[in-house]
């Protein structure tokens, strides 16, 4: 058993073993996680989430080093959680620890994580959420949130973070991409990374033509701003930061970031809640009530939406 109360003290002290700790029983659904989120709700709320989404290739990771590079100068704690495609054979994270961050490695302000999506189609893992709230709690002040690239069904991160960041890059089809993935609709900083190579000004024009198509913002509603980087150089990425101030500034005037925090918890609520369901419903393969069930609608007395609901309300108790 692990001392929660003492975990979660050395947490917030800055050690980084501890921050770890309460992660990995966020990761392996601890029996004493309840125990855990009890200990870090009063904790939980100041750090600001940025998600970063983006194709294959846009330089994902190389972004997020240059962003933890450019919040450091400003003596910010950054930690980064990097959601990774899961090994097929263990479960874990492919990338690891992502080498390409390995420069912030030896920094005691910052912590680097990766979590294997498990299959998990969203891009995100499902122990995200959680996560978050951990290194929230442990006292980061910018929690960035790196997806796995999987185009377009990678559009979840908008609903984990309080910024989400869509990077593209020049010469790879992400115009057309990004219209059928319908990251339009989820972004609210554009990153052209790579602008140095050759198409990245005609990409930036795209971008902007197509999120004036899909606009119907009224006065004083967030426009995207679209940022070109080299983030391999750091250039541009004091831009970048500048972009997500403002519109956590412009969040925090209108209240959408008390908003999106709240849609965010009830997102996660719902999530554990099924979850729980799931778990009972599971258990019922090979159950006699299921067996009955089953032979009822087999002989045409009874239709699978009737047999749902005489389910439901005997394992939730309604009558």
């Amino acid at each position: 058993m692990v001392d929660v109360p003492t975990l979660v003290e050395q947490a917030r002290a800055g050690r980084p073993r501890a921050v770890a700790r309460l992660v990995s029983l966020v990761e392996g659904a601890s029996p004493q996680l309840r125990e855990v989120m009890a200990a870090l709700a009063p904790l939980a709320g100041n750090a600001y989430v940025v998600g970063l989404t983006g194709s294959p290739g846009v330089g994902k990771s190389t972004s997020t080093s240059a962003l933890v590079s450019a919040y450091r100068r400003q003596g910010k704690r950054v930690a980064v959680l990097a959601v990774d495609p899961s090994s097929p054979f263990s479960g874990g994270a492919l990338l690891g620890d992502r080498v390409r961050m390995s420069d912030h490695a030896s920094d005691p302000g910052v912590y680097i994580r990766s979590m294997a999506t498990r299959g998990h189609l969203g891009g995100l893992a499902w122990a995200a959420p959680q996560a978050i709230r951990v290194l929230d709690a442990a006292g980061f002040d910018v929690v960035l949130v790196e997806t796995v690239g999987v185009g377009q069904s990678e559009v979840e991160i908008a609903s984990q973070a309080d910024t989400s960041v869509v990077l593209l890059a020049p010469g790879m089809g992400d115009g057309i991409q990004a219209a059928k993935a319908g990251i339009l609709e989820i972004g609210d900083v554009y990153v052209v990374n790579k602008a140095d190579r050759d198409g990245a000004d005609a990409t930036a024009r795209e971008l902007n033509h197509m999120l004036g198509l899909g606009e119907s913002r009224g006065p004083g509603d967030w426009r995207p701003p679209i940022v070109k980087t080299v983030a391999a150089r750091g250039e541009g990425v004091d831009e970048v930061v500048e972009a997500l101030e403002k519109h956590r500034a412009w969040m925090e005037e209108r209240g959408v970031l008390g908003e999106r925090r709240a849609a965010r918890a009830a997102r996660e609520v719902e999530t554990i809640t099924v979850t729980r369901l799931r778990e009972r419903i599971g258990s019922l393969h090979g159950d006699r009530r299921l067996g009955a069930l089953a032979e009822r609608i087999v002989a045409g007395r009874l239709d699978p939406y009737a047999a749902a609901d005489e389910l439901v309300a005997e394992l939730t108790g309604e009558s």
